[in-house]
Protein backbone atom coordinates (compact mmCIF):
# COMPACT_ATOMS: atom_id res chain seq x y z
CA UNK A 1 0.00 0.00 0.00
CA UNK A 2 1.23 3.82 -0.54
CA UNK A 3 -0.51 5.49 2.65
CA UNK A 4 2.55 8.01 2.38
CA UNK A 5 3.09 8.35 -1.25
CA UNK A 6 1.82 11.23 -3.77
CA UNK A 7 -1.32 9.30 -4.95
CA UNK A 8 -0.52 10.71 -8.91
CA UNK A 9 3.65 8.62 -8.40
CA UNK A 10 1.94 5.28 -8.28
CA UNK A 11 2.29 2.97 -11.35
CA UNK A 12 4.33 5.79 -12.90
CA UNK A 13 7.02 3.78 -13.54
CA UNK A 14 5.14 0.97 -14.93
CA UNK A 15 3.13 2.84 -17.11
CA UNK A 16 6.18 4.66 -18.64
CA UNK A 17 7.44 0.89 -19.64
CA UNK A 18 4.31 -0.09 -20.74
CA UNK A 19 4.06 2.88 -22.80
CA UNK A 20 7.70 2.43 -23.91
CA UNK A 21 6.79 -0.63 -26.08
CA UNK A 22 6.27 1.17 -29.17
CA UNK A 23 9.62 2.69 -29.03
CA UNK A 24 10.91 -0.41 -27.98
CA UNK A 25 9.65 -2.47 -30.91
CA UNK A 26 10.82 0.11 -33.83
CA UNK A 27 14.76 -0.11 -32.51
CA UNK A 28 14.36 -3.79 -32.66
CA UNK A 29 12.52 -3.66 -35.82
CA UNK A 30 15.29 -1.12 -37.01
CA UNK A 31 18.02 -3.77 -36.35
CA UNK A 32 16.44 -6.81 -37.68
CA UNK A 33 19.50 -7.10 -40.29
CA UNK A 34 21.24 -8.86 -37.24
CA UNK A 35 18.75 -11.87 -37.36
CA UNK A 36 20.52 -12.80 -40.53
CA UNK A 37 23.88 -14.36 -38.79
CA UNK A 38 21.37 -16.78 -37.61
CA UNK A 39 19.30 -17.56 -40.71
CA UNK A 40 21.05 -20.92 -41.51
CA UNK A 41 21.81 -22.25 -38.36
CA UNK A 42 19.07 -24.73 -37.47
CA UNK A 43 20.67 -26.26 -41.01
CA UNK A 44 24.29 -25.62 -40.71
CA UNK A 45 24.20 -27.16 -36.96
CA UNK A 46 21.85 -30.11 -37.58
CA UNK A 47 19.39 -28.89 -35.28
CA UNK A 48 16.98 -32.04 -34.48
CA UNK A 49 15.65 -30.26 -31.13
CA UNK A 50 15.30 -27.31 -29.35
CA UNK A 51 15.28 -26.19 -25.46
CA UNK A 52 14.14 -23.24 -24.09
CA UNK A 53 16.02 -21.53 -21.29
CA UNK A 54 14.04 -19.10 -18.70
CA UNK A 55 12.29 -18.55 -15.21
CA UNK A 56 9.40 -16.30 -14.67
CA UNK A 57 8.17 -13.65 -17.16
CA UNK A 58 10.65 -15.01 -19.18
CA UNK A 59 9.47 -18.48 -19.03
CA UNK A 60 6.03 -17.14 -20.51
CA UNK A 61 7.84 -15.61 -23.73
CA UNK A 62 9.30 -18.95 -24.11
CA UNK A 63 6.30 -20.86 -24.48
CA UNK A 64 5.36 -18.13 -26.63
CA UNK A 65 8.68 -19.09 -28.90
CA UNK A 66 8.01 -23.00 -28.14
CA UNK A 67 4.49 -22.56 -30.18
CA UNK A 68 5.76 -20.60 -32.94
CA UNK A 69 8.82 -23.07 -33.30
CA UNK A 70 6.60 -26.05 -33.40
CA UNK A 71 4.01 -24.86 -35.51
CA UNK A 72 5.85 -22.77 -38.34
CA UNK A 73 9.53 -25.28 -38.43
CA UNK A 74 8.24 -28.69 -36.96
CA UNK A 75 10.89 -29.23 -34.79
CA UNK A 76 10.25 -30.55 -31.21
CA UNK A 77 10.38 -27.74 -28.63
CA UNK A 78 11.36 -28.35 -24.99
CA UNK A 79 11.22 -26.14 -21.79
CA UNK A 80 14.81 -27.10 -19.69
CA UNK A 81 14.64 -27.98 -16.12
CA UNK A 82 17.72 -25.96 -14.87
CA UNK A 83 17.94 -27.96 -11.60
CA UNK A 84 18.97 -30.85 -13.51
CA UNK A 85 22.68 -29.45 -13.87
CA UNK A 86 22.07 -26.88 -10.64
CA UNK A 87 20.75 -28.99 -8.30
CA UNK A 88 21.24 -32.65 -9.72
CA UNK A 89 24.44 -32.23 -11.52
CA UNK A 90 23.16 -34.15 -14.49
CA UNK A 91 25.75 -34.67 -17.15
CA UNK A 92 24.15 -33.06 -20.38
CA UNK A 93 24.59 -34.64 -23.84
CA UNK A 94 23.61 -31.86 -26.22
CA UNK A 95 24.52 -32.28 -30.17
CA UNK A 96 22.22 -31.27 -32.62
CA UNK A 97 20.34 -29.65 -29.99
CA UNK A 98 19.81 -25.67 -30.15
CA UNK A 99 19.27 -23.62 -26.60
CA UNK A 100 17.43 -20.56 -26.44
CA UNK A 101 17.70 -18.78 -23.42
CA UNK A 102 15.26 -16.18 -22.94
CA UNK A 103 15.99 -13.43 -19.66
CA UNK A 104 15.69 -9.97 -18.83
CA UNK A 105 18.79 -9.45 -16.72
CA UNK A 106 21.12 -12.63 -18.01
CA UNK A 107 22.17 -12.84 -14.76
CA UNK A 108 20.49 -15.85 -13.14
CA UNK A 109 22.55 -18.44 -11.38
CA UNK A 110 21.04 -21.23 -12.11
CA UNK A 111 20.31 -19.91 -16.18
CA UNK A 112 24.25 -19.46 -16.10
CA UNK A 113 25.03 -22.76 -15.12
CA UNK A 114 22.77 -24.69 -17.37
CA UNK A 115 23.52 -22.35 -20.27
CA UNK A 116 27.64 -22.81 -19.50
CA UNK A 117 26.78 -26.47 -18.93
CA UNK A 118 24.27 -26.60 -22.07
CA UNK A 119 27.44 -25.25 -24.26
CA UNK A 120 29.94 -27.33 -22.75
CA UNK A 121 27.58 -30.20 -24.14
CA UNK A 122 28.09 -29.22 -27.88
CA UNK A 123 24.57 -27.66 -27.33
CA UNK A 124 24.42 -24.34 -29.87
CA UNK A 125 23.04 -21.57 -27.73
CA UNK A 126 21.45 -18.52 -28.78
CA UNK A 127 20.24 -15.78 -25.82
CA UNK A 128 18.38 -12.77 -25.82
CA UNK A 129 18.64 -10.39 -22.94
CA UNK A 130 18.49 -6.88 -22.06
CA UNK A 131 21.90 -6.92 -21.27
CA UNK A 132 24.83 -7.16 -23.95
CA UNK A 133 26.94 -8.19 -21.21
CA UNK A 134 25.61 -9.93 -19.11
CA UNK A 135 27.04 -13.54 -18.32
CA UNK A 136 23.90 -15.28 -20.47
CA UNK A 137 25.34 -13.16 -23.27
CA UNK A 138 28.61 -13.85 -23.27
CA UNK A 139 28.39 -18.00 -23.32
CA UNK A 140 25.74 -17.70 -26.40
CA UNK A 141 27.22 -17.89 -29.52
CA UNK A 142 24.76 -15.30 -30.69
CA UNK A 143 23.14 -12.99 -28.08
CA UNK A 144 20.13 -10.81 -29.43
CA UNK A 145 19.54 -7.80 -27.23
CA UNK A 146 15.95 -6.89 -25.87
CA UNK A 147 17.08 -3.08 -26.83
CA UNK A 148 14.63 -2.00 -24.09
CA UNK A 149 16.67 0.31 -22.36
CA UNK A 150 16.73 0.24 -18.49
CA UNK A 151 13.42 -1.83 -16.62
CA UNK A 152 13.13 -0.42 -13.00
CA UNK A 153 9.10 -1.37 -12.71
CA UNK A 154 9.28 -5.18 -11.00
CA UNK A 155 6.94 -5.85 -13.11
CA UNK A 156 8.56 -6.69 -16.19
CA UNK A 157 6.66 -5.23 -19.37
CA UNK A 158 8.69 -4.00 -22.34
CA UNK A 159 11.13 -6.28 -21.95
CA UNK A 160 8.42 -9.36 -22.15
CA UNK A 161 7.45 -7.79 -24.95
CA UNK A 162 10.69 -7.48 -26.91
CA UNK A 163 11.09 -11.19 -25.67
CA UNK A 164 7.93 -12.00 -27.87
CA UNK A 165 8.88 -9.64 -31.27
CA UNK A 166 12.54 -10.69 -30.52
CA UNK A 167 11.47 -14.60 -30.60
CA UNK A 168 8.72 -13.73 -34.10
CA UNK A 169 11.68 -12.66 -35.90
CA UNK A 170 13.89 -15.24 -34.90
CA UNK A 171 11.53 -17.95 -36.59
CA UNK A 172 11.07 -15.47 -39.43
CA UNK A 173 14.70 -15.52 -40.24
CA UNK A 174 14.33 -19.50 -39.71
CA UNK A 175 11.24 -19.59 -42.19
CA UNK A 176 11.99 -16.37 -44.69
CA UNK A 177 9.04 -15.12 -43.60
CA UNK A 178 7.98 -11.39 -43.51
CA UNK A 179 6.98 -9.58 -41.08
CA UNK A 180 4.93 -6.27 -41.24
CA UNK A 181 7.19 -4.29 -38.69
CA UNK A 182 4.68 -0.99 -39.69
CA UNK A 183 1.75 -2.50 -38.52
CA UNK A 184 3.35 -4.00 -35.15
CA UNK A 185 4.44 -0.85 -34.01
CA UNK A 186 1.42 1.04 -35.62
CA UNK A 187 -1.11 -0.72 -33.33
CA UNK A 188 1.32 -1.02 -30.40
CA UNK A 189 1.74 3.14 -30.80
CA UNK A 190 -2.46 3.10 -30.76
CA UNK A 191 -3.22 0.50 -27.75
CA UNK A 192 -0.62 2.40 -25.91
CA UNK A 193 -1.87 6.16 -26.46
CA UNK A 194 -5.72 4.89 -26.06
CA UNK A 195 -6.60 5.98 -22.51
CA UNK A 196 -9.52 4.23 -21.49
CA UNK A 197 -8.22 0.49 -23.29
CA UNK A 198 -8.87 -1.08 -19.44
CA UNK A 199 -10.96 1.34 -17.41
CA UNK A 200 -14.65 -0.31 -18.11
CA UNK A 201 -12.78 -4.07 -17.14
CA UNK A 202 -10.89 -2.02 -14.15
CA UNK A 203 -14.44 -0.69 -12.49
CA UNK A 204 -16.23 -4.17 -13.36
CA UNK A 205 -13.29 -6.37 -11.45
CA UNK A 206 -12.73 -7.28 -7.77
CA UNK A 207 -10.09 -8.94 -6.25
CA UNK A 208 -12.82 -10.24 -3.96
CA UNK A 209 -13.97 -13.17 -6.17
CA UNK A 210 -11.40 -15.95 -8.05
CA UNK A 211 -9.82 -14.79 -11.19
CA UNK A 212 -9.34 -17.47 -14.20
CA UNK A 213 -7.14 -16.29 -17.20
CA UNK A 214 -7.65 -18.80 -20.38
CA UNK A 215 -5.74 -18.98 -23.52
CA UNK A 216 -4.77 -21.67 -26.26
CA UNK A 217 -2.34 -21.68 -28.76
CA UNK A 218 -0.51 -18.77 -29.60
CA UNK A 219 -2.87 -16.65 -26.62
CA UNK A 220 -1.82 -19.45 -23.76
CA UNK A 221 1.77 -17.62 -23.33
CA UNK A 222 -0.20 -13.92 -23.03
CA UNK A 223 -2.86 -15.40 -20.61
CA UNK A 224 0.29 -17.03 -18.25
CA UNK A 225 1.65 -13.70 -18.56
CA UNK A 226 -1.43 -11.81 -17.20
CA UNK A 227 -1.75 -14.06 -14.41
CA UNK A 228 1.85 -13.53 -13.31
CA UNK A 229 1.45 -9.76 -13.80
CA UNK A 230 -1.73 -9.85 -11.67
CA UNK A 231 -0.39 -11.51 -8.96
CA UNK A 232 2.73 -9.93 -8.92
CA UNK A 233 0.71 -6.16 -8.84
CA UNK A 234 -2.05 -7.42 -6.98
CA UNK A 235 -1.58 -9.51 -4.42
CA UNK A 236 -3.91 -12.19 -5.58
CA UNK A 237 -3.53 -15.51 -6.39
CA UNK A 238 -4.71 -16.26 -10.16
CA UNK A 239 -4.70 -19.20 -12.59
CA UNK A 240 -3.26 -19.00 -15.88
CA UNK A 241 -4.83 -22.08 -17.65
CA UNK A 242 -4.51 -23.59 -21.50
CA UNK A 243 -8.29 -23.45 -22.16
CA UNK A 244 -7.75 -27.28 -23.18
CA UNK A 245 -6.32 -27.96 -19.68
CA UNK A 246 -9.01 -25.84 -18.07
CA UNK A 247 -11.75 -28.63 -18.95
CA UNK A 248 -9.53 -31.36 -17.54
CA UNK A 249 -10.42 -30.61 -13.94
CA UNK A 250 -9.65 -26.89 -13.04
CA UNK A 251 -13.36 -25.88 -14.29
CA UNK A 252 -14.83 -27.84 -11.24
CA UNK A 253 -14.15 -25.48 -9.11
CA UNK A 254 -15.76 -22.64 -11.31
CA UNK A 255 -18.41 -21.16 -9.68
CA UNK A 256 -21.29 -17.86 -10.77
CA UNK A 257 -18.61 -15.50 -9.10
CA UNK A 258 -15.75 -16.40 -10.93
CA UNK A 259 -14.35 -13.90 -13.20
CA UNK A 260 -12.66 -15.30 -16.51
CA UNK A 261 -10.50 -13.76 -18.48
CA UNK A 262 -10.21 -15.45 -22.02
CA UNK A 263 -7.49 -14.32 -24.06
CA UNK A 264 -8.03 -13.81 -27.62
CA UNK A 265 -5.95 -12.24 -30.04
CA UNK A 266 -7.33 -10.90 -33.70
CA UNK A 267 -7.61 -14.21 -35.99
CA UNK A 268 -7.10 -17.13 -33.39
CA UNK A 269 -9.25 -19.96 -34.36
CA UNK A 270 -12.77 -19.84 -32.68
CA UNK A 271 -13.24 -22.96 -32.67
CA UNK A 272 -10.24 -23.34 -30.06
CA UNK A 273 -12.04 -21.82 -27.43
CA UNK A 274 -15.78 -23.16 -27.94
CA UNK A 275 -16.06 -26.08 -25.75
CA UNK A 276 -14.60 -24.05 -23.18
CA UNK A 277 -16.55 -21.01 -23.62
CA UNK A 278 -19.89 -22.66 -23.67
CA UNK A 279 -19.53 -25.03 -20.27
CA UNK A 280 -17.94 -21.45 -18.56
CA UNK A 281 -21.05 -19.64 -20.11
CA UNK A 282 -23.58 -22.76 -18.18
CA UNK A 283 -21.83 -21.76 -14.79
CA UNK A 284 -20.41 -17.99 -14.91
CA UNK A 285 -21.58 -15.27 -16.47
CA UNK A 286 -18.45 -13.11 -15.42
CA UNK A 287 -16.16 -12.89 -18.84
CA UNK A 288 -13.96 -10.49 -20.07
CA UNK A 289 -12.35 -10.67 -23.48
CA UNK A 290 -8.52 -9.68 -23.67
CA UNK A 291 -8.10 -9.19 -27.43
CA UNK A 292 -10.35 -8.53 -30.79
CA UNK A 293 -11.08 -12.38 -31.25
CA UNK A 294 -13.61 -14.84 -29.44
CA UNK A 295 -17.34 -14.52 -29.21
CA UNK A 296 -18.39 -12.44 -26.76
CA UNK A 297 -22.08 -12.22 -25.79
CA UNK A 298 -24.21 -9.91 -23.57
CA UNK A 299 -22.50 -8.55 -21.07
CA UNK A 300 -19.32 -9.75 -21.64
CA UNK A 301 -16.61 -7.13 -20.92
CA UNK A 302 -13.61 -7.06 -23.96
CA UNK A 303 -10.56 -4.75 -23.43
CA UNK A 304 -9.80 -4.56 -27.05
CA UNK A 305 -6.51 -5.47 -28.83
CA UNK A 306 -5.04 -4.72 -31.77
CA UNK A 307 -6.01 -5.69 -35.56
CA UNK A 308 -2.54 -7.40 -37.01
CA UNK A 309 -2.69 -9.66 -40.13
CA UNK A 310 -2.34 -12.63 -38.02
CA UNK A 311 -2.84 -14.63 -34.91
CA UNK A 312 1.05 -14.62 -34.17
CA UNK A 313 1.60 -10.69 -34.52
CA UNK A 314 -1.32 -9.64 -32.66
CA UNK A 315 -0.24 -11.81 -29.59
CA UNK A 316 2.86 -10.16 -29.07
CA UNK A 317 0.73 -6.44 -29.50
CA UNK A 318 -1.96 -7.51 -27.22
CA UNK A 319 0.62 -7.91 -24.24
CA UNK A 320 0.56 -4.31 -23.84
CA UNK A 321 -3.51 -5.07 -22.95
CA UNK A 322 -2.97 -7.15 -20.23
CA UNK A 323 0.36 -5.49 -18.55
CA UNK A 324 -2.61 -2.11 -18.41
CA UNK A 325 -4.86 -4.08 -16.90
CA UNK A 326 -2.90 -5.36 -14.00
CA UNK A 327 -1.04 -1.61 -13.52
CA UNK A 328 -5.06 0.05 -13.66
CA UNK A 329 -6.03 -2.87 -11.44
CA UNK A 330 -3.78 -2.48 -9.19
CA UNK A 331 -4.12 1.36 -8.54
CA UNK A 332 -7.60 0.62 -7.97
CA UNK A 333 -7.03 -1.72 -5.84
CA UNK A 334 -5.21 0.30 -3.63
CA UNK A 335 -1.55 -1.30 -4.85
CA UNK A 336 1.73 0.39 -5.87
CA UNK A 337 2.59 -1.99 -8.71
CA UNK A 338 6.08 -0.53 -8.75
CA UNK A 339 6.79 -1.89 -5.86
CA UNK A 340 5.20 -5.08 -4.98
CA UNK A 341 5.94 -6.31 -1.71
CA UNK A 342 8.70 -9.37 -1.81
CA UNK A 343 9.79 -9.07 -5.21
CA UNK A 344 13.03 -7.74 -6.22
CA UNK A 345 13.47 -6.56 -10.07
CA UNK A 346 16.57 -9.70 -10.50
CA UNK A 347 15.28 -12.93 -8.85
CA UNK A 348 18.52 -14.64 -8.59
CA UNK A 349 17.87 -18.41 -8.45
CA UNK A 350 20.42 -21.02 -7.84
Amino acid sequence: MWEDRDMSSIGAIMASEIAETPKVFKAILDNKHVFDSIKDVLVEEKIQSVLILARGTSDNAAHYLKYLIETQIGLPVGLTSPSSVTVYGSELKYSNTLIVAISQSGQSPDLVKFATAARQANAYVIAMTNDDSSPLATIAHNHFSLLAGPELAVAATKSYNAQLLISYLLVAAWTGKNVNGEQIISEATRLAGTADLVSKAVAAATRDNEVVILGRGFAYPNAREAALKIQETCKISVQGVSTADYLHGPISALTADTQVFIVAPSHMPASSITEATVKIRATSSRIFWIGNGGTPEGDDIVLAGSNCDDEIASTIVDAIVLQRFALEFAVASGYDPDAPVGLSKVTLTN
